[in-house]
């Protein structure tokens, strides 16, 4: 890139009116890296010709080889339009489902996004979920209608035909906004009729009159819905380099027909026809049959030239169309033998696809200035803070959004949405540049001395004798040009091997400079917390060590981002994109950076995907281990969803998205990051294990009758200390015989479960008021926190009905899905009344201490113990899922002398205390409150005692076998998956499902198209391969897109044996059909070296071989 248009890039970086920060967004081969290079081509950084072609930011190998994006790059562009010139940060973002959290961290610096849809495929998945990104993100889209050249070459589809077609896919992509539009008007309509419900209670008045709400008819969603009339809708060919919207028409031909251009563009695109005879365009074109405006003046003139160009190739008609739009082409594109040279040479003329785009972002996008209030205040509301709770401080910053101004006084505030890994000589300071005019008169003058030199010594003297005193003296500098040589040589390859993190972020206030020390706001951040500890006016030089989530660094470099290349600057302004070098130590994926402390951290990012796809690593030589962890973390560091754990077993473990995610994950551990050679297991499928209610039919649909009553317990060891009922209740004893607990275990309800998981926020804000009052602490609940408790309570207490569940809510003990999954522990033991965990909605600080006396001592160590038998359960060591385990008995009974001598051996120090411990514990739930000085010492001297330990294992086990005790189910990761295949291939389509255990939903066929639409079901477990399998079997021609659904239980029994007269004769004695389970379950414990039972051989004989029976 040139100085020059460095320059005009920072003198446009200093008006936010003019500048547009936007995103293309798409689902995957829907032309939004070939429409970027034709844009990217306006501003002279890569050939037209190449557009299309050449994929300018898909800067990665792999990206290049499998024809994808998968990550996102951005890039700034200078636009003129008349008088204004504008500045456009444009991000490309991949449109394959496993990197759609790429999409996230480009969603969230942008105020709009191009939304492209291919004309042939339409609406497809991620179509539909990158709209639902910018919706959640407020950010608003604009529409391209790609690939119409696919409708006459392929589709061979008349002009007619493709107007039809082109207003199906507008009605579907409508039909996507306007159901995100109604719920979040509906969502908004019940927020007022609680409030306006808690108002009439307040003043008692009657409200027996229903009244019809208008509210969403009445909502304004003009700038909603997608409308060519609009100017918010651009028809292209990205490939063929042109591109038009309604307005560049309605120019053309007001100027040809001298009608109104205003009027052209309300009625170019409806049910509107020109009238030859009247010369009025009239309504009705579909009743009375006549061609629409739209075909008849657009789409027919690029039929035609098709037809001319690419179909009949016809010489003379080819000179007719260049006349008469008075274009000029090139004689070698005219002789080219592909017909595509040609077409693209007059449409780039005619119609240049980057003019009609880029003057749709340009009048319809919004610039930093137009952020909304509500965008604002939506950021900076984290978890179950609502904006109006924050301080004062922090409120004020809303204004310094809103102005988006850039003065000395406004607080600096970024966002960093992710960071990514570049090679250190690709940094501008490391890149060689071209030398300027004065330094290379220099050295040409330097080297003309020299020369100059040399030839006086030559001729002054003898040429061996005074050659060596003259030369004498040089050697030194020579020396030290060669050693300053060397190092400039050295140092490259050592940066070569190390990768310089650079941060992807926006500037929402004040002015970024280079080298400026700022506070790294972490996710769990308070400001509030923070201006009450901080001194007023505290600096980020001056450093803080003593605020939670609060850190400091400085922002060594700043760079424009230009897709492969980076370029340095001094400051950047408000509203634009950057790069920011040096804060890899600081920021680990995501940030807010501010040199204000009131600034809250924004609200994380909103991924799509899960990682859900494990493997194992390990490099291939032990010696190069450090190597390999070091690689790890610079890649958890560079994707923004990948995760790095390490597992008790020690295994190195890498999660991704998908199949292609992980690929690149591991091609980048080995080339970029480790750079050492790796071997990864076979991908580690996660499973949940889980119980169910006991069956009414055997395996061969027979009534089971009374058959079925006695539990058999497939794992367990029997003992003196253990107990269990044939009603499934599991009473077990410490060692010490101090402790003795009764568990049951039973299934909840699949809607519990879920409520569970989608409720995990709430869940844990409830967690932390709850220790907030258990330790005393005053703590300030908003209002809309508290009726968001009230509701997961009332929706349980309706999901929870039945004699069994009685009161079942009151007497929660603990729940996940934080530490526990989505489990629940019921307290059913008779007399003892633990403080509710929804005290915080009817008590209040006071009575929450009063109620704490009445926990018992040893109360956590329940908690612990079922958080441990939550963990890993007893059929493959997998986290439950879906169970509830009551506990209806708890005894602790005092130290009996036999066992005094056993705890003083265990615990030398703590043998008196938990003697008098126990005995203060036993008699806690009759002996009334003890007081609390005395019970808080008692718990904490004796938290890690023997007793506690022997209560944990205990109630650990005892869960174990209540779950043993009931009929146990694993289940499976299901993935959604969602195919587009043409007919001839839907029955090989059917059969890879088949095969992989898959379950088709159901098929559409996309009207307009011989395209069908199928929904199914496939296992996480099945899924690997299945992309390139299906791909093989159907020739390409169809193609899969996974995204994880839910975990669903897995029918049959892994434990089943024919038990009744008829399984024995359907099965046989030995029952040795394949048992899917069984497989998955086995497969899981040998990987984690659990013990399997199986048959290696059964009923062997010696072999016999033909040379022996001679």
């Amino acid at each position: 890139m040139g100085p020059s248009s460095l320059d005009k890039i920072i003198a446009l970086q200093r008006n936010p009116a003019n500048i547009r920060n936007l995103c293309i967004l798409a689902h995957v081969d829907h032309g939004k890296t070939t429409l970027a290079d034709c844009l990217v081509a306006t501003n002279g950084i890569i050939s037209s010709r190449l557009a299309g072609k050449l994929r300018y930011l898909d800067s990665r190998e792999d990206e290049q080889i499998r024809g994808i994006t998968m990550k996102s790059s951005a890039i700034s562009l200078h636009f003129s339009n008349g008088d204004q010139e504008y500045l456009l940060n444009v991000i490309d973002s991949p449109g394959h489902v496993d990197f759609s959290s790429e999409v996230s961290t480009a969603v969230r610096l942008c105020d709009g996004a191009i939304v492209v849809v291919d004309a042939v495929e339409g609406v497809c998945p991620q179509t539909q979920a990158v709209l639902r990104q910018a919706w959640l993100e407020n950010i608003r889209p604009v529409l391209v209608i790609n690939k119409i050249d696919r409708l006459i070459v392929e589709l061979k589809l008349t002009s007619q035909e493709a107007y039809t077609h082109l207003q199906k896919i507008l009605e579907q992509v409508n039909a996507v906004t306007g159901t995100l539009f109604t719920s979040k008007v509906l969502e908004e309509r019940a927020e007022k009729e609680e409030e306006e419900e808690e108002k009439k209670k307040d003043s008692n008045t009657l409200s027996g009159d229903q009244v019809y709400d208008w509210r969403l008819e009445e909502a304004d969603d003009s700038l909603l819905y997608f409308s060519p009339d609009q100017g918010n809708v651009v028809f292209a060919s990205a490939t063929d380099g042109w591109g038009f919207s309604i307005q560049q028409f309605a120019q053309i031909y007001s100027q040809k027909m001298g009608i109104n251009a205003e009027v052209l563009r309300r009625t170019l695109w409806g049910d509107f026809y020109l009238n030859a005879k009247a010369k009025r365009i009239m309504k009705g074109a579909q009743a009375k049959g006549k061609k629409q405006l739209f075909v008849q003046l657009v789409l027919d003139n690029i039929w035609s030239l098709y037809d001319a160009v690419v179909t009949r190739r016809d010489q003379q008609k080819v000179e007719k169309v260049l006349t008469a739009l008075g274009v000029k082409v090139l004689a070698r594109d005219l002789r080219h033998s592909d017909p595509k040279v040609l077409l693209a040479a007059i449409c780039s003329q005619w119609l240049p696809v980057s003019q009609a785009v880029l003057l749709m972002a340009c009048e319809k996008l919004p610039s930093p200035l137009d952020i909304t209030a509500e965008r604002v205040e939506k950021l900076m509301s984290v978890g179950a803070r609502r904006f109006e709770t924050l301080p004062e401080e922090t409120q004020e910053l809303k204004r310094a959004f809103l102005q988006c101004s850039s003065e000395e006084e406004d607080p600096l505030i970024v966002f960093v949405s992710k960071m990514f890994a570049v090679d250190a000589k690709a940094l501008p300071q490391n890149r060689q540049r071209p030398l300027t005019h004065e330094e290379m008169a220099q050295r040409r003058d330097l080297a003309r001395r020299r020369h100059a030199d040399s030839r006086a010594a030559g001729l002054t003297g003898p040429a061996h004798s005074e050659r060596t005193p003259q030369e004498g003296p040089p050697p030194p500098p020579d020396a030290a040009q060669m050693e300053s040589l060397t190092l400039k040589d050295s140092k490259p390859e050592e940066e070569e091997e190390q990768q310089t993190f650079i941060a992807f972020a926006r500037v929402f206030s004040g002015v970024a400079k280079k080298g400026q020390r700022v506070f790294v706001l972490g996710p769990k951040y308070d400001p509030a917390q923070a201006l009450s500890t901080l001194l007023q006016g505290v600096r980020a030089s001056d450093g803080v060590s003593e605020v939670p989530h609060l850190s400091c660094c400085s922002m060594e470099n700043l760079y424009l981002l230009m897709g492969r290349e980076l370029e340095e600057l001094e400051e950047v302004p408000v509203g634009n994109v950057l790069g920011i070098g040096g804060l890899e130590d600081s920021v680990l994926k995501s940030a807010t950076l501010s040199t204000s402390p009131a600034c809250p951290p924004f609200i994380p990012l909103n991924f799509e995907a899960t990682p859900i796809v494990r493997v194992a690593i390990e490099p291939k030589h032990p010696s190069e281990m450090p190597k390999l962890v070091r690689g790890m973390r610079l890649l958890n560091q560079a994707d923004p969803c990948a995760e790095v754990l390490i597992q008790e077993t020690g295994e190195h473990v890498l999660v991704t998205a998908g199949e292609v995610h992980l690929q690149r994950c591991l091609d980048d551990l080995r080339d970029r990051f480790a750079k050492i050679e790796i071997s990864a297991s076979k991908p580690i499928i996660p499973f949940r294990e889980t119980v169910v209610r006991p069956p009414k039919v055997d395996m061969v649909n027979e009534d089971l009758g009374k058959q079925q009553k006695v539990a058999i317990v497939h794992q367990g060891r029997w003992s003196d200390t253990l107990y269990v009922d044939p009603g499934g209740l599991v009473t077990l004893t410490t060692p010490n015989r101090l402790a003795t607990v009764s568990i049951r275990a039973m299934p909840l309800p699949q809607e519990v479960t879920s409520l569970l998981e989608r409720s995990a926020e709430l869940i844990r804000t409830l967690e932390q008021i709850n220790m907030s009052l258990r330790e005393g602490k005053s703590l300030d609940i908003s209002h809309r926190t508290l009726e968001a408790i009230a509701g997961l309570k009332a929706q349980l207490e309706s999901l929870l009905q039945g004699r069994k569940w009685r009161n079942a809510v009151e007497r929660l003990w603990a729940f996940g899905p934080r530490r526990v999954g989505p489990n629940i522990l019921l307290n059913s033991v008779e007399g003892y009344q633990r403080p509710s965990l929804w005290q915080c909605l009817s008590r209040g600080v006071q009575a929450g201490e009063a109620q704490a006396a009445v926990t018992r001592d040893l109360d956590n160590s329940i908690v612990s113990g079922f958080q441990l038998a939550a963990l890993a359960g007893p059929m493959c060591e997998e986290p439950l899922m879906g169970v509830c385990f009551s506990v209806e008995r708890w005894d602790l009974q005092p130290s009996a002398p036999q066992h005094q001598d056993s705890l003083e051996e265990d615990s030398l120090s703590h043998g008196t205390v938990d003697g008098s411990r126990a005995e203060g514990s036993s008699e806690a739930p009759t002996a009334g409150p003890v007081p609390a000085r005395r019970r808080l010492e008692a718990a904490s001297a004796d938290c890690y005692g023997p007793v506690s330990g022997q209560l944990i294992a205990a109630m650990k086990e005892a869960c174990r076998h209540a779950f043993q005790a009931q009929p146990q189910r694993l289940m499976a990761a299901m993935y959604t998956c969602e195919i587009m295949a043409t007919a001839d291939v839907l029955g090989r389509v059917y059969g890879v499902l088949g095969k992989r255990e898959g379950r088709v939903l159901h098929e559409e066929m996309k009207e307009g198209t011989d395209m069908f639409i199928i929904k199914a079901m496939l296992p996480v477990a099945e899924s690997f391969g299945f992309a390139d399998e299906f791909r093989k079997r159907t020739s390409g021609l169809a193609s899969p897109q996974l995204v994880f659904s839910h975990w669903e239980v897995i029918s049959s029994d892994p434990y089943w044996v024919p038990t009744t007269e008829e399984e024995y004769l359907h099965f046989g004695e030995k029952a040795d059909s394949a048992n899917q389970t069984l497989k998955y379950m086995n497969a899981v414990r040998r990987r984690k070296g659990l013990y399997v039972e199986e048959k290696i051989v059964e009923h062997a004989e010696k072999q016999r071989t033909l040379s022996k029976n001679k």
